[in-house]
């Protein structure tokens, strides 16, 4: 059909307007602490209770929930099991109710943590090749939220979210989209798309953040556009979870542990033109 070749182009994810600017192909013997903490949100429970838990070999980042770890965060988040890293960190003193990503309004902070700025980019093209879990349990993310030091620049892009319980043979839904949270400027534009997959095989998920939309790809194919943009510096959170409190009365736990392998995540600034310039001021 006439057309169609051209519009196929338009809709392939290109990096020409783009230059590298992170790279982690997990290839060393040790997390790069130099852009990720292995935390997740520490500020409203403890670094202790809220360390990840992951090995990395082989060129992958392997992001585990294991049998017997304990909840992140039980007093606001009863029994979910976190093993996630972040490019960032902020939060207010003990007792205050000042932190990034307050998912509880009962949440106060318990364990005070520095300010670090490790990667919180405005805009870019972000990508990350990873293989997912079909664990009804479990569910895995890559996700940018605010770096929140005011406390409406809260909003989230998030890259990909994926249940376990949506996965099938060969299918599965695939979550992409943005949350206000407390930004006012933004309103929930988020879906789970169902697409002819096998997300237990490594794929490629990316998000192109401009200063007028997020556009989402999945192995380099324009899945969904966002006409809408957060406009101050975010940083990614990267995990899996587990959700025991969801699971029905007698059904199995699965197998332990139930891991979520990375194999590279990338990201590029842009090759500012003068219209994104605009953009940007």
């Amino acid at each position: 059909m006439p057309g169609t070749v051209a519009q196929e182009q338009l809709d392939r994810l290109d990096t020409s307007g783009y230059a590298l600017e992170v790279e982690d192909t997990f290839d060393g013997p040790r997390l790069n602490r130099r852009l990720w903490l292995p935390y997740y949100l520490p500020h409203w429970s403890s670094r202790e209770a809220a360390a990840a838990r992951y090995a990395i070999g082989g060129g992958l980042l392997r992001l585990r929930i294991e049998e017997g770890q304990p909840p992140w965060c039980p007093e606001y988040d009863g029994q979910v099991r976190v093993s996630s890293l972040q490019t960032g960190a902020f939060s207010g003193p003990v007792g205050s109710p000042v932190g990034q990503h307050r998912f509880d309004r009962r949440a106060v902070v318990c364990e005070a943590q520095p300010d670090v700025r490790l990667y919180t980019p405005q805009y870019g093209l972000f990508e990350m090749r990873a293989r997912a879990v079909a664990d009804p349990d479990a569910m895995v993310a890559l996700w940018m939220i605010g770096y929140e030091d005011e406390p409406d620049r809260s909003a989230e892009i998030c890259v990909f979210e994926i249940f376990g319980r949506d996965v099938e043979p060969g299918r599965a839904k695939i979550g992409m989209g943005v949350h206000p949270f407390g930004d006012p400027r933004i309103t929930d534009d988020f879906e789970a798309v169902e697409l002819p997959v096998d997300v237990c095989d490594f794929h490629v998920y990316a998000a192109e953040w401009t200063p007028d939309r997020v556009l989402f790809y999945v192995d380099g194919r324009l899945v969904r556009t966002v006409e809408q943009s957060p406009c101050y510096p975010m940083q990614f959170m990267l995990g899996i979870y587990e959700f025991p409190d969801a699971r029905r009365a007698g059904a199995p736990t699965g197998t332990y542990p139930k891991e979520f392998a990375v194999d590279w995540f990338r990201a590029y600034r842009p090759v500012l033109s003068g219209a994104l310039m605009d953009g940007l001021m």
